[in-house]
């Protein structure tokens, strides 16, 4: 990857990969005198140290300085041109720092012995004084200049780059803290930014609350919005448990008001073929690792889905988030509920959101208080009950078929075995979805698979591939 960048863009591009190194790298800067090795450098260490920064002198006649590191480490950066002797970097404790500290070393031909898997970067000058030529070799690179070229573009070069947890996606957040204030930087190379984007103004224009766009490039997966605050459902509903009625009332009256508008155009519908091709993912992955080698065990629940999809979900569609649960909600107190994560919407049955955020599979949400929303709900929009409730357990069983399905794959495809720990969380809501009368059929075929138990569960982990 080759950047052509003047001062600011190489110190966006240290501070970008100063929110992405953890200890134990090393970074080699490469590059004759005068081509912006140490101007990196200083750039990565202070937006490292972020109000801690120290002042950065280059260690040109010290060999080295090292500086404290948040994260519980320290930062080493070392300046080899000096040096006389590869013995001497022994003497300074170099070789020891590179396996717990990180390291960002200068003039890095002067080492006898290359680091294990460095981040190397090449600057030459170029004609122009004031440019040079930075080339990245090391696995994703690209992105990372991607993020840094858009974030000096959009103004906010001098920003400090925060990471944020992601999601089980390939999708990417960072915060972004700088003069103008606070924003949530997207890195999205999976192609789903212009979905975002269209839903982003839709939801906007309504009323709901989703982020507003600070600057967007749809052709680079990358977005600059709002910052909506740290204060997720889920971390609140931690916090304070005793929040939850109020909490979930807030939510079935958003989906409520959701319901109400005409439905998008420009979103797919998840109808019963749909439902049923989801479903595929728990019949490819969970039954093997389950240790069941017989397909047509589970070949059945796919196309059943499908019917009875068709006799119980009778209701017309309604505009579904999809992906609606405490981690995507975020509280602002009285203002609307912050919104996120919404880019894969659809037109789907009136339940279906509402057991995502009910049925999560991440925490345990009270039976009485599911109840309870979704008699809120059925009171608010006049539905029939029965019918409703029959639709709800259905939908219910299907997301969290597929969402066993994807853990399963999440271990074993992408070496993510975390989330197999709500495994039995995620049984459990399918459990209590097919003690309902109208999915007998459905419990037959699925109870006659093996149960996520601890041995279960532990094997499929054992089979997990190291990251």
């Amino acid at each position: 990857m080759t950047l052509i960048a003047d001062e600011t863009l190489t110190a966006a591009l240290a501070r970008m990969m100063a929110a992405d190194l953890r200890p134990g790298r090393t970074v080699l800067l490469e590059g004759p005198v005068g081509a912006g090795k140490t101007h990196f450098a200083r750039a990565f260490i202070r937006a490292r140290q972020g109000d801690l920064a120290e002042d950065v002198p280059s260690p040109t006649f010290t060999l080295v300085q090292t500086y404290d590191d948040p994260m519980g480490s320290q930062i080493w950066h070392a300046d080899l041109y000096r040096l006389t002797d590869p013995s001497e970097l022994f003497e300074l404790g170099l070789d020891e720092a590179m396996q717990d500290a990180i390291c960002l070393i200068e003039w890095p031909d002067r080492l006898d012995i290359a680091p294990p898997d460095p981040l190397r970067i090449t600057l030459t000058p170029c004609p122009d004084p004031d440019l040079r030529r930075i080339d990245l070799d090391f696995d994703g690179a690209d992105r990372m200049a991607a993020r840094a070229a858009f974030v000096t573009q959009a103004g906010w070069t001098e920003a400090r780059v925060l990471p944020l947890a992601g999601d089980a996606s390939a999708r990417r957040y960072f915060r972004l803290e700088g003069p103008q204030g606070r924003a949530i930087l997207m890195d999205d190379p999976a192609g789903a930014m212009p979905a975002f984007l269209t839903m982003t103004d839709w939801l906007t224009g309504h009323g709901f609350g989703a982020p507003a766009i600070i600057a967007q490039d749809q052709a680079s997966g990358l977005a600059l919005v709002q910052d909506l605050g740290d204060d997720l459902v889920a971390r609140v509903l931690e916090r304070d448990p005793g929040m939850a009625p109020l909490i979930y009332d807030r939510v079935v009256d958003l989906l409520v008001d959701l319901h109400r508008q005409p439905v998008p155009g420009f979103v797919p519908a998840l109808d019963g073929a749909a439902l049923a091709d989801q479903v595929g993912l728990f019949a490819d992955w969970y039954p093997q690792a389950a240790g069941v080698t017989d397909g047509a065990a589970s070949a059945g629940i796919a196309p059943l889905i499908a019917r009875l999809h068709g006799e119980l979900a009778v209701l017309p569609p309604v505009l579904a988030l999809r992906d609606f649960h405490a981690e995507n909600l975020i509280w602002r107190d009285a203002s609307p509920l912050g919104l996120i994560d919404y880019q894969d919407a659809v037109a789907a049955h009136p339940a279906y959101d509402l057991v995502s955020a009910l049925q999560d599979a991440r925490r345990d949400v009270d039976p009485a208080l599911e109840t309870r929303a979704i008699d809120r709900y059925l009171a608010a929009t006049g539905v029939d009950a029965d019918a409703f409730r029959a639709a709800y357990a259905l939908l219910g069983a299907q997301r969290n078929l597929r969402i066993m399905g994807i853990f399963t794959r999440l271990c074993l495809r992408d070496g993510k075995p975390r989330y197999l720990d709500f495994m039995p969380r995620v049984w459990g809501h399918l459990q209590r979805d097919l003690a309902h009368p109208a999915l007998t059929e459905l419990a037959a075929q699925v109870n006659a698979l093996p149960a996520p138990d601890a041995a279960l569960i532990e094997r499929i982990r054992a089979r997990c591939p190291s990251r």
